[in-house]
């Protein structure tokens, strides 16, 4: 028997996979995939109800509902084709890495990259991340056109969305940061 938690992200998963599906240029909804692209506004967000529905137990419920909302309008304004596999916070450390390695970048990417982990970090419950987060999204698919974010495993962080999740952006952008920067020790 499959544990509350497992249910859930199962669900998580079988939504992001049914977006996607949703969003498909020649075989997708474009009435379902216009309303999606509105989810994340509170005032339109009601539009696609009936496809979060199916996914989200309990639409009455903001810490329920908004995960779904966030995650399906950020698909559908999306050039992706495909979940992606980076981190949340792996994608904000290569937007900061490009601002650092490109010379005609502003040098406050690097500050502005930190600075929207932190306030990240500083979110007290799932609404508030999901305010935060819905522009960031923006923000990394804008950069390069796909931001290859893992929206499967973003969701069910939302979901779950504690100390733990916080902790778990955080280490993917510090330990990718230092991963991939080399010990001034070890260069002779």
């Amino acid at each position: 028997m499959k544990s509350k938690r497992h249910f859930i992200a199962d669900s998580a998963d079988r939504f992001v996979d049914d977006v996607f599906g949703i969003c498909d240029k020649q075989k997708g909804d474009k009435g379902a995939a216009a309303a999606l692209r509105r989810a994340d506004n509170p005032d339109t967000e009601y539009q696609c109800w009936d496809l979060l529905s199916r996914y989200c137990m309990d639409l009455t419920k903001p810490y329920k509902r908004l995960p779904f909302a966030t995650i399906g309008a950020a698909i559908a304004k999306s050039k992706a084709t495909q979940n992606g596999g980076i981190g949340l916070g792996r994608a904000l450390f290569r937007y900061y890495q490009q601002g650092e390695n490109d010379k005609s970048a502003d040098l406050s990417k690097a500050d502005q990259a930190k600075a929207k982990l932190l306030r990240l970090l500083a979110c007290q419950d799932v609404k508030e991340a999901c305010r935060i987060i819905r522009p960031l999204l923006s923000l990394l698919e804008n950069k390069d056109g796909s931001s290859n974010i893992n929206y499967k495993e973003l969701l069910t962080q939302l979901l779950f969305f504690n100390e733990r999740t916080k902790e778990q952006w955080a280490e993917n952008f510090y330990r990718r940061q230092s991963a991939e920067q080399p010990d001034k020790d070890t260069q002779s």
